[in-house]
């Protein structure tokens, strides 16, 4: 078969990263990118061999082409999206998808309608050790679920930061909010389900002006489980993010994060081969191996489902718009909460 004509929209670091892997998939290739740097233009039509564009609009115009990656600031990708979809095009599109889950909503009709491959980069939901975890769960290996806490942490802003750039607004996309913790929350999501009922939100600026840099918050379910979800990425502590989850049930708990988990059991499973007791799970127990690696093996895993599902035929994928605009129901939630806590204080 011939390979599918890829187009990437945004040339930066995860357009970039995802420029790479695509070109490993045997039925894939990307064949075309737009984006404003001249720099890289120049860059990539001299060393990777793309027709280059300025802007998305000449290249869906002029290029033909299969499927595309959106790899700009979330404010953009409404617009994009829109012309992808009129276009006939699949689309894979960097987190946080968009700003809205009224927009969010709007475009995963447009594009489950047309029949279109869509999903978003959650990339956990493609990490072997959370695979695992939501694995154990679902077999009820720790009992009745109780309770949760999600933490995830960086180093990112670790300096007082200027009111200039797209990271320095909600507005566009910006904040610990959107860049970050929007990815422990699709990782709540998709462990136990979005909350029923947010509260305690506390959004807390450390270096930057505009924007949070600490999100905290408790989440409730009608089931009777409840679980906590605490994000900074202004932790020196930590040189590269770290996403960990703890999860509390009558039969024992889990402590997972992306590199193994430990496993507490009351009694032994001799189905899953776990002890009375600590177990100890590594990564390199349950991964699922990829033919290229590049930061990760759930980078890759996720573009590899994006384009088999499209030559396959279609269908729903591990983490679809809908998916993508249910994370984005619980952002909006949480800020919603935040502001009428504050209001309360004033």
């Amino acid at each position: 078969m011939s390979k599918l004509k890829i187009g990437i929209i945004g040339a930066g670091r995860m357009g970039v990263t995802h420029h790479c892997i695509t070109n490993t998939h045997p039925n894939a290739q990307v064949v075309a990118t737009a984006d404003p740097s001249i720099v890289m233009n120049k860059m990539l039509s001299k060393y990777a061999g793309v027709e280059t564009y300025k802007d998305y609009a000449a290249m869906l115009a002029k290029q033909p082409l299969d499927a595309v990656l959106v790899c700009t600031p979330p404010a953009l990708n409404y617009d994009i999206l829109k012309a992808v979809h009129a276009k006939g095009l699949h689309a894979f599109v960097e987190k946080p998808f968009t700003l809205s889950p009224v927009l969010g909503a709007e475009l995963a009709g447009l594009f489950d309608g047309a029949g279109l491959v869509n999903q978003v980069g959650y990339v956990n939901r493609f990490n072997d050790v959370f695979g695992k975890t939501k694995s154990l769960i679902e077999d009820g290996v720790i009992g009745k679920l109780v309770r949760f806490r999600t933490e995830m942490f960086s180093s990112t802003i670790i300096r007082e930061q200027e009111e200039e750039g797209w990271r320095a607004s909600h507005a566009n996309g910006g904040g610990a909010m959107y860049e970050m913790a929007s990815h422990a929350i699709d990782l709540v999501n998709y462990l136990f389900g979005a909350p029923d009922k947010i509260s305690g939100t506390c959004l807390t600026p450390v270096f930057s002006k505009n924007v949070e840099d600490i999100v905290a918050g408790s989440f409730r379910y009608r089931s009777g489980v409840t679980g906590s979800i605490y994000v900074n990425w202004s932790d020196q502590s930590f040189r590269k993010p770290t996403n960990k989850i703890e999860v509390f049930g009558t039969g024992g708990k889990i402590l997972a994060d992306q590199h193994g988990m430990k496993i507490y059991l009351t009694e032994a499973s001799p189905k899953h081969g776990y002890e009375k007791g600590w177990n100890q799970v590594y990564i390199t127990d349950v991964f699922s191996n990829v033919p290229f690696y590049l930061r990760g093996i759930e980078f890759t895993a996720q573009l590899y489902h994006f384009i088999d599902t499209i030559v396959a035929g279609g269908g729903k994928t591990r983490c679809n718009f809908a998916d993508g605009t249910a994370a984005l129901g619980v952002i909006d939630a949480m800020f919603q909460d935040n502001k009428e806590l504050q209001g309360e204080l004033a």
